[in-house]
Parts: structure tokens; C-alpha cells; sequence
């Protein structure tokens, strides 16, 4: 089924469709939408499931379903409203019904840029809060005071800010800053949500520093707000404290590997750095094992998923050790130890670059050495060897491999 024709079974009925929400915003941002969402005003529900007898239904509050509009599987939503009556994302009491406007529905919705909406027959935008006119200015504002309503919404303005390299308005700044008591008692999934996404988009720094503009950053995530002020040797890093060579790192990371899990690891590489004694400063001796400690806390108040906190806890543990490693033995077991986790040696390459700018050798071919390592195994040993023997020959010959490697690396 066409657009058209899906916009044409609504009309014939009695209703109306809408294009709404990212695909309007994209529009006048001169970019493809990842995705089409729907909504739809005039019908009462039944007569929706007559025309599409066989679309699958989900949503508990409020029905949503999902039909394929040009080859495409697409939400289709009936037009709502929302009154807050408690705390949280569950503190809503949803209405919808044929009687609710395309207007009131938008009037719902977080931010200006995700308010409009597009009558699919008729070509019409409708706009009633300024949302074209904010894309074209590069703006985050909230569509209204209901805003602080889903505390959530404020880190959508900051990832906002993060995807489209926008900038918040001030109100809508106020607004977040009112966010943050019923943040801090937010299930952890919403909050690891917008994390993840904010971590995909160009220039993620965007997100933590529109966070730490309204006061969120300290209530969200404490363990980059105790970064800043955090000074280090300027002589191995010029841009100051190690809140802003976190971010600087964070962005660069982004510039060459698309990963999320990757650039979370580059965001807490140095989180240890939070915790060392102010009479430390500007040295961080141990910071590696202090940050094993907050990954650990910061983990407990939000369960990052375990592939995340692997790859994290490797990064913050190896990133200081990796680039000065000179015994062969020791170099060997940093590259066992990244295939035996399933850590790609270029992603952990990628960050250790950056953060000491340059590669050891031996970090430059490192899957090429490591294939060569693997081929090492025991079939290999000698019929005599047993046991722990056989283990001991491997190691000794895997270092002598690595070493006639490194030779002809160097």
C-alpha cells in the first residue's frame, strides 16, 4: 500500500493522516528521515480496524499500530492528549478519541522541531508553534509549559542539540533545569537510552555540555560532572582540565569510529580522574584503578549492558599501561587478552591514538599479530609435554613469534 493510497482508506472513512514528528522535521532540514511515523484524527478506533483488519496493535495507554505504507512497516498512532496526574513517565492520563484535533496532539509533544505535522492528502504543514521556523534558525524550544511534564524531555533537548548541532533556547534551558528532581527517580533504561543515542550522533560533547548548562550533568551523570576542574599536566594535556580532554577525546573518537560502545569507552576512560585528592593535583596516579571503582558505581545505578561495561572496563584499565608496554610477555597478554574478549583491536587502537597521540608498533598491526599468535596452538607441542607443560610451551612460543614479528615491524 501506497502513502496515498493509505491517506485515501483514512479520507474515505472520515478522518484524516498525518505525516508527523521526525520526517516533517527532516523535510525542512533538507535530509532523508530514518523513518515515517503516522497520526491520524475523526475515526473511532473500530472503524480503523475494519479498514485494516489484519495490522498489528501495540501500546497499552493508547493504541498504536503498525502497517506497511511503501514497502515500509510504519506506526500509525491516533491523535491524543495527555494530563499529568503523577510522577513520572507513567504519571499520565492519555485521551484520544475522533474529537482530538491534529493540534492538540502536537500541543503534547516535547520540542517545536517535533511538533508539526503534514495532511497527507492536501500537502497542508501544520505548524501552530513555530517548528519550521525553528529548524530554519537551528533551534530547541519547547512546544510549551508542559514541557517538564516527562522529565525525560530534557535530555531529548540535549541530544536534540547533539543530532542536529542546534542550539536550546534559553527558556526551554529554565525548563530542563526544572527537570531534575523527577529525573534523579527516572527508570535508569530511559536515561541509558538517551545516552546511547546522544552517542551515535557527530559531536556527542554536545549533549553533556547543554546537560551541564541546566544543571543536570551533577544529578544524571556525577561521574563526569566530578571531572571538571579535575587539572592535569599540561604537557600531556594542553586543553586543560579532564572534564574537557573527556569531551575532546569523546568527539574526536566519534570523528573515526561510529560505535556507541566504542565512544562510551573513550567517555570514561579517565573517569577515575573524578575521585583523585584535590593535594594530588595536577597528577592522577592510579586513576585507572579509582576508575574501575566508579564504572562499577556507576553501573550499579543504571546496569550498563555487559558488552559496554567489558569493553569500558579493558579501555580504563589498559589505556595508561598500553602505549608504554616494552616486554614482549606483557604485550603478548594485552593482545590475547583483547581477542579473548572480543574487543577489536582497532576500536581499542582508536582511543588509545587519540589519548596519547600515537600507536605503539605493535598496537598498529595488532589483528595482523594476533592472527599470527592464534596459529600457535597444542597440536603444535611436542608429544612429551603435558598438562601445564604444553600451556607454558605455548606462551614461550607465541613470544618468540611476537618477537621475530616485532623485529620486521621495526
Amino acid at each position: 500500500m501506497t502513502e496515498l493510497e493509505f491517506a485515501e482508506k483514512i479520507s474515505e472513512a472520515g478522518g484524516k493522516a498525518y505525516l508527523v514528528g521526525g520526517a516533517v522535521r527532516d523535510k525542512f532540514r533538507s535530509v532523508a528521515a530514518h523513518d515515517r511515523d503516522y497520526c491520524v484524527t475523526g475515526l473511532e478506533e473500530k472503524t480503523f480496524n475494519k479498514i485494516f483488519d489484519d495490522a498489528p496493535k501495540f501500546g497499552k495507554s493508547f493504541p498504536v499500530y503498525s502497517i506497511d505504507i511503501d514497502g515500509v512497516n510504519c506506526e500509525v498512532a491516533f491523535a491524543r492528549t495527555e494530563r499529568k496526574v503523577g510522577i513520572g513517565y507513567h504519571g499520565f492520563e492519555v485521551l484520544f478519541s475522533p474529537d482530538v484535533t491534529i493540534e492538540q496532539d502536537l500541543y503534547r509533544r516535547d520540542t517545536t522541531i517535533n511538533a508539526m505535522a503534514i495532511e497527507l492528502l492536501s500537502g497542508e504543514l501544520v505548524d501552530p508553534f513555530g517548528g519550521r521556523e525553528d529548524v530554519l534558525n537551528k533551534k530547541i524550544r519547547a512546544v510549551s509549559e508542559h514541557f517538564t511534564d516527562d522529565p525525560v524531555r530534557a535530555l531529548r533537548a540535549a541530544r536534540q542539540a547533539a543530532q542536529f548541532h542546534f542550539e536550546i533556547c534559553a527558556e526551554t534551558v529554565e525548563a530542563m533545569k526544572l527537570c531534575g528532581e523527577e529525573l534523579s527517580h527516572e527508570p535508569t533504561e530511559r536515561i541509558f537510552a538517551e545516552l546511547e543515542t546522544a552517542l551515535k550522533t557527530d559531536k556527542p560533547s554536545i549533549f553533556f555540555r547543554s546537560l551541564e548548562r541546566a544543571d543536570l550533568l551533577a544529578i544524571i551523570f556525577p561521574e563526569f560532572f566530578n571531572l571538571r576542574g579535575k587539572i592535569q599536566p599540561t604537557e600531556f594535556h594542553p586543553e586543560g582540565d579532564a572534564y574537557e580532554h573527556t569531551l575532546n577525546i569523546l568527539d574526536e573518537v566519534a570523528k573515526i569510529n561510529s560505535k556507541p560502545i566504542i565512544r562510551f569507552a573513550a567517555l570514561v576512560h579517565d573517569i577515575g580522574k573524578g575521585t583523585t585528592p584535590p593535594e594530588m593535583l595536577p597528577h592522577h596516579y592510579h586513576h585507572e584503578k579509582r576508575g574501575l571503582e566508579v564504572l562499577k558505581e556507576m553501573n550499579c545505578r543504571m546496569t550498563l549492558p555487559n558488552d559496554w561495561k567489558k569493553v569500558a572496563s579493558f579501555v580504563i584499565k589498559e589505556h595508561m599501561r598500553a602505549p608504554r608496554l616494552e616486554k614482549p610477555g606483557k604485550i603478548v597478554d594485552l593482545l590475547l587478552s583483547l581477542n579473548a574478549l572480543k574487543i577489536n583491536p582497532k576500536d581499542f587502537a582508536d582511543i588509545i591514538n587519540l589519548d596519547n597521540h600515537g600507536l605503539p608498533p605493535y598496537l598498529e598491526h595488532a589483528q595482523e599479530i594476533i592472527d599470527e599468535l592464534l596459529k600457535i596452538g597444542g597440536k603444535d607441542a611436542p608429544p612429551e609435554l603435558k598438562g601445564k607443560e604444553i600451556g607454558n610451551w605455548i606462551n614461550d612460543e607465541r613470544i618468540k613469534q611476537f618477537m621475530q614479528i616485532y623485529k620486521e615491524l621495526n
